[in-house]
């Protein structure tokens, strides 16, 4: 991704957004499917012009599962008959697998999308959301099996160990989320798809501890080895989304938008895993694209205790109290300067959800509001009271990127921005200063070489997820096209860097 250095500069905060109302003119155009529709047409034709480059082809790239050192502001990596130099700080490589390694058999286009992580008997497991499946790989740990000769598996790379296919037909939007540390439940956009849900633990079968060195692999079937969520109006959902605490996950954005539930959450209980239902469903603010579902600790002491939805709908943070899941209520609605599609978003604190990070999947596209230089923007909110959210600032990146989806952990948010690939900020300065003026971006990984000298018009290609809450701080992230890296933390760092991250 091309570094543009402006009179911004990365770490320096503008407001040039605000909170405001929802503008119920343009809401029409979010309510009838509109924008999304535009944003989908968009990214398909970008990957069909990809597909035709040969980009997903499964014999463009090669995996380089090994370790390769962020140096002198470079990876370099064999993936093809040349070398690759991929722009990096403070994040070295430690794993790579390409979609064809993981299993993936798709003659159209080997593709990548979502990804989720799940810590089984301190073993260390991805699922990773591929147009034909989800893939099952370990992050080997340490071990013995680190130092066998030819066949012994370093730590940090991944150990491919099976597959799940689709239910129904590929999409290129797969979505994996986390059900109480050990199901992956697995949503599609393809008609008659519905949910699956995988218990993490089967791959211990596969792969069992005295056999770390076994390389076998096993597709796994898709009624005998996995559960299933049918109840959806079309059997799409855009999203999945996690409320174990009261043993629910949630479907959100299941087409059509003119059924009852109007593509908003939809609540199923998981407490018989086997035979997961339908409990209800919130449709007042219609479509939800994502949420972050909790129990609600932090200052709005009204609301202390109670489960709540904070849901990025297209054009608003709109925050439901779901603690009934029969009598939902919309807590507050609030959209801002420069909304344009409201995707994705984190709480900076769970224990003390005083601020959340958000992302607008348009504005960059768009050039609206503080995205209008096209560098990709967080969007700071403060919500110590969750009836009257205030967005309090915005950080822009030094790069001309699309920002995607971001996850924080220890007060660093760690972000997946397309063409400049992962990004991880230092966020502990915003519960002093919610301006955002005092965060800066600490390491940083481009997987996407290609688009390095462009100077506008960001794409929708590179990194779609990343997942990084692994204690032994491996982080691994999901491309659409080179398959899923393992990174991790250089030994020697620069820049001052607060902590581990």
């Amino acid at each position: 991704m091309k570094l543009s250095f402006t009179i911004v500069g990365a770490s320096i905060s503008l407001a040039l957004a605000r909170e405001r109302p929802v503008d119920p003119i343009a809401h029409r155009r979010y309510a009838s499917g509109e924008v999304m529709g535009k944003i989908m047409a968009i990214k398909e034709a970008t990957w069909e012009g990809y597909r035709q480059s040969g980009y997903f082809d499964g014999t463009r790239y090669r995996s380089s599962n090994a370790f390769s050192a962020c140096l002198d502001g470079y990876v370099k990596m064999a993936l093809n008959e040349t070398t690759q130099r991929f722009q990096c700080k403070n994040l070295d490589v430690t794993g790579h697998l390409t979609h064809s390694d993981l299993g993936s058999t798709d003659e159209n286009a080997k593709i990548g999308s979502s990804i989720w992580g799940y810590t089984i008997d301190g073993r260390e497991f991805v699922a990773v959301g591929q147009r034909d499946g989800a893939a099952f790989a370990e992050v080997v740990g340490k071990g013995w099996w680190n130092y066998v000769p030819f066949i012994g598996k370093a730590e940090g790379s991944l150990d491919y160990i099976g597959r799940l296919p689709h239910y129904s037909v590929a999409s290129l939007w797969r979505e994996i989320r986390d059900y109480k540390g050990r199901y992956a439940i697995i949503g599609s956009e393809a008609v008659g798809h519905g949910i699956q849900i995988f218990d993490m633990r089967k791959l211990l079968d596969v792969r069992p501890s005295w056999n770390r060195l076994s390389t076998k692999a096993k597709l796994f079937d898709i009624v005998s080895d996995s559960y299933h969520f049918a109840d959806l109006p079309v059997g799409r959902t855009h999203n999945v989304v996690s409320a174990a605490a009261s043993n629910h996950i949630i479907s959100v954005g299941a087409q059509p938008r003119n059924d009852t539930c109007r593509s908003g959450l939809i609540f199923i209980d998981l407490t018989d895993i086997a035979n997961p239902k339908r409990t209800g469903c919130a449709a007042d603010d219609g479509y939800f694209h994502d949420a972050q579902c909790l129990i609600y600790h932090g200052p709005d002491k009204k609301y202390e205790g109670t489960e709540i939805c904070y849901g990025y709908n297209e054009d608003s943070l709109t925050i439901y109290n779901i603690t009934d899941k029969t009598a939902t209520n919309i807590i507050s609605k609030t959209s801002y300067d420069g909304a344009t599609y409201t995707h994705q978003g984190w709480v900076l604190d769970t224990n003390n959800q005083a601020f959340l990070l958000m992302d607008d999947e348009l504005d960059e596209v768009d050039k609206k509001g503080a995205a209008a230089d096209q560098h990709a923007t967080t969007l700071i909110w403060n919500i110590t009271s969750l009836e009257n959210p205030i967005l309090s600032g915005t950080w822009k990146s030094d790069s001309i990127a699309i920002d995607h989806n971001q996850y924080v952990k220890n007060f660093f948010s760690y972000q997946s921005n397309y063409g400049s690939g992962l990004r991880i900020l230092d966020v502990a300065s915003i519960p002093i200063d919610p301006t955002g003026a005092g965060i800066k971006e600490v390491a940083f990984l481009d997987i996407f070489p290609e688009d390095d000298n462009i100077t506008d018009s960001p794409e929708f290609i590179g990194s779609w997820h990343n997942y990084p809450y692994f204690s032994s701080g491996h982080i691994v992230l999901n491309t659409y096209d080179k398959g899923a890296f393992v990174v991790k933390r250089s030994k020697k760092v620069t820049g001052g860097v607060r902590a581990q991250f």
